[in-house]
């Protein structure tokens, strides 16, 4: 009597990444096809392909490791930060999902696509920084990092997704979508980009 070897799921991604079969992001979206248009931002916008964007905290203790993170990751913790939300990253993880089904379903783009526009237009390119004279802060402008860039906009973005949810008859999901569709776009009534405007505008009247 023959007995049918099953594969397991394991041995299933083992087999394609040996043979070269691109891992989709959510089993859905390929990340070898998303373009960074902002050259400052190559080394800190990570695209490595994965299915579940969760590296198990295997970065957290190195410095500067994020940058080597997939960026869906990050956007996934930096939901995570608010005290109501901590820990609960498979609930995020479904979030960021359902909101990458709904971008897809506006723009007819790749979601992480849109996604790394919208980090490319909300880091901020420069802020203020103070400096003590004499007693005196006087505040002084300066560029900012594009590791900094990157945190700032995943940062705007989910105090976007969080202001616009909490205690609303909106879900998390919708409001992350639009968020990102819009700064996207570049549009000024997004909060994420008024607030890159806001710093930007604040760092020109220190120069």
């Amino acid at each position: 009597m023959m007995v049918e070897e099953v594969e397991t799921p394991v041995q299933e991604q083992v087999e394609e990444k040996e043979a070269g079969v691109p891992r989709l992001l959510f089993n859905k979206w390929d990340l070898s096809e998303v373009q960074i248009t902002d050259p400052g931002l190559l080394r800190y916008v990570n695209l490595t392909s994965m299915i579940v964007p969760h590296s198990c905290g295997k970065l957290s203790q190195q410095q500067f490791a994020k940058s080597d993170m997939l960026i869906v990751e990050r956007l996934i913790n930096k939901l995570m930060q608010k005290e109501q939300n901590t820990g609960k990253k498979q609930v995020t993880i479904g979030i960021v999902e359902e909101a990458f089904d709904r971008v897809n379903k506006k723009t007819k783009k790749n979601p992480v696509q849109v996604l790394v526009d919208a980090i490319a237009n909300t880091g901020p390119r420069e802020e203020t920084v103070r400096l003590k004279y004499g007693g005196i802060n006087v505040p002084k402008a300066v560029d900012t990092a594009p590791q900094r860039r990157v945190d700032s906009a995943l940062g705007f973005l989910a105090i976007a997704t969080y202001n616009g949810s909490h205690k609303s008859k909106r879900t998390a999901a919708d409001v992350l979508a639009d968020e990102i569709i819009a700064a996207a776009k570049g549009d000024a009534k997004a909060f994420s980009v008024s607030k890159k405007e806001e710093r930007e505008r604040v760092a020109k009247a220190a120069r």
